[in-house]
């Protein structure tokens, strides 16, 4: 398989207390479609979408967790591996507002630093609001999140939250290509300098490399013939 034929694969998981919209988000960005019939999360449900982000095709794999605290067990089990965090909660609900840096915490547990934005959803519902907007900017700020205003309902932002952390999860990873890649100037002084050094010892008459020869014969560097091996390690 061609280089530019392996697929960008990203696990996105959409945390959050229960019925917030973190399902109806899904759906809405998956399959284009809004109800307005609330069905409890059970564990964890997935969807998943193939997008274009900056002419590279990738494929984003949404997880909606469940948001009640008795199938934590569950779903912590699935934060794992997660490459890309939704935390989500509601205009109308000031708890699920109250429980978003539980949250964050509970995902920074399993995936570590991964790319992540605060979601306020319901602003349909502006005028029932239970939550500040400064409020709102202020936990944004404070978590160093990308912050966005949803509503499900209508559509609105719904596609730029997961095109947002499509992208950044993309230019992390350029970013750490980058940083991989070998120090070509450096390799290229070393091997000159070898390719020097190989000359010079050349240049040497044959009665100097007989003599070189006769010393290392009688007289050999014990730490250089018994010395342990080193052993080259690649992380990935």
């Amino acid at each position: 398989m061609r280089e530019e034929d392996v697929e960008t694969a990203i696990k996105v998981v959409v945390v959050g207390n229960g019925a917030v919209g973190k399902s109806s988000m899904i759906q809405r960005y998956c399959k284009g479609i809004f109800t307005k019939d609330y069905k409890k999360t059970i564990g964890v449900d997935f969807l998943e979408r193939q997008v274009s982000i900056d002419s590279e095709d990738v494929r984003l794999m949404l997880w909606d967790t469940a948001g009640q605290e008795e199938f934590d067990a569950i779903t912590k089990a699935y934060y794992r591996g997660a490459q890309a965090c939704v935390l989500c909660f509601s205009t109308v609900d000031r708890e699920s507002y109250d429980a978003i840096e539980q949250w964050i915490a509970k995902v920074s547990e399993e995936c570590g630093t991964i790319p992540c934005v605060l979601v306020q959803n319901k602003i349909d519902l502006i005028d029932e609001a239970v939550v500040q907007p400064d409020e709102a900017e202020t936990l944004a700020k404070k978590l160093r999140v990308k912050f966005y205003r949803t509503s499900v309902k209508e559509d609105l932002n719904v596609t730029e939250v997961f095109q947002y952390l499509a992208r950044k999860y993309l230019e992390n990873l350029q970013n750490a290509n980058t940083d991989e890649q070998p120090n070509t100037t450096k390799n290229l002084d070393m091997f000159q300098g070898q390719s020097a050094q190989s000359k010079s010892t050349n240049g040497k008459s044959k009665k100097d490399q007989q003599d070189t020869s006769a010393i290392i014969t009688l007289r050999p560097n014990k730490q250089r013939t018994q010395g342990k091996k080193n052993k080259l390690c690649l992380l990935l």
